[in-house]
């Protein structure tokens, strides 16, 4: 089910949120599990300094083996694909067991296909599950987008793509501005080459955390193009972004009506369904299927599979 992700039979997840927190600051970190993100991605590459990268991996590492924080989804931020700290991060990441690694500056297929292979081998030399930790992959340049589709499909880890947009836009020297016209083609790429995998598509950054307004214009554009979730960078525009990605009220009735008139109909043995003078069809039944699902996943009653 596009934009929801299946964890055992029928229990869904979201990924509308997930916000990076240094691995440098304990305190930072302990506050991380608090807010109202689903995903949490403590980080080993961009805020962490060159000097300070060995204390940031144990700490990541013994913050998730021993402080774990509950309901939600726990994902490092390595370091980069080919680093002289990469190895050193999945051996202990791995042994560590998050949910997901998020790999940086993805380009390639193989580049995922080598990753993937290296931990299975940690997997297997540590008498772990094979398969178990999954990768989010962040697409941040020209030729990553160009290969989206191929890096979506590359190894069966992969859960989710996201947008690095800053990154994006400097590798096309481009200019970043808030109405994100820039972004609109790489957008789409990643968003479609997710769809064909099955995958969560996350969406760019909005980086000027005091500006409410923008990041609500950012975030119209977001859900109307079709994305599952936003990458955060400050715990102020957490909730602004799971209310986007969360179904209001009146979208979920509508979802319970058009799934009541199907079922109306199928009992009635009618070929066609009308709704308020309009036919439904699969799509609309699709999308409202999917409406209630992500519903149920956020903790909101609804009136069931109908």
């Amino acid at each position: 089910m596009t934009g929801v992700k299946m964890m055992e039979k029928n229990e869904p997840r979201l990924f509308r949120t997930s916000i990076y927190t240094g691995g440098t600051s304990p305190i930072k970190m302990i506050q991380a599990g608090f807010y109202h993100e689903d995903c949490i991605v403590y980080d080993l590459e961009d805020s962490v300094p060159e000097g300070e990268k060995d204390a940031a991996r144990l700490l990541i590492y013994h913050l998730i083996k021993y402080q774990r924080p509950e309901d939600k989804y726990v994902i490092v931020r390595v370091n980069g694909i080919y680093s002289r700290e990469i190895q050193e991060d999945l051996e202990a990441m791995v042994r560590a067991r998050p949910d997901a690694l998020r790999i940086p500056k993805v380009e390639y297929a193989r580049e995922i296909e080598a990753i993937d292979g290296k931990i299975t081998e940690i997997e297997k030399r540590a008498g772990l599950p094979l398969g178990k930790i999954k990768l989010w992959c962040n697409i941040e340049s020209y030729t990553g987008v160009l290969n989206a589709r191929e890096i979506a499909s590359a190894s069966p880890r992969i859960e989710a793509m996201a947008l690095g947009a800053e990154d994006f836009t400097a590798s096309m020297m481009a200019k970043r501005s808030k109405e994100g016209w820039e972004i609109f083609y790489a957008r789409n790429a990643v968003l479609m080459a997710c769809r064909e995998a099955g995958i969560s598509a996350q969406d760019a950054v909005f980086s000027d955390v005091r500006d409410e307004e923008g990041l609500k214009r950012d975030l119209e554009m977001t859900k109307n193009l079709g994305f599952d979730g936003k990458t955060c960078i400050h715990p102020n525009q957490i909730d602004l972004v799971n209310a986007c990605f969360t179904p209001g009220m009146k979208e979920i009735r509508n979802a319970e009506r058009i799934l009541e008139a199907l079922k109306e109909a199928e009992e009635n043995h009618s070929g066609v369904c009308l709704l308020d003078g309009s036919m439904i069809d699969k799509p609309m039944e699709l999308r409202a299927r999917m409406v209630l699902a992500k519903a149920r996943a956020a903790g909101i009653e609804t009136g069931g599979d109908i």
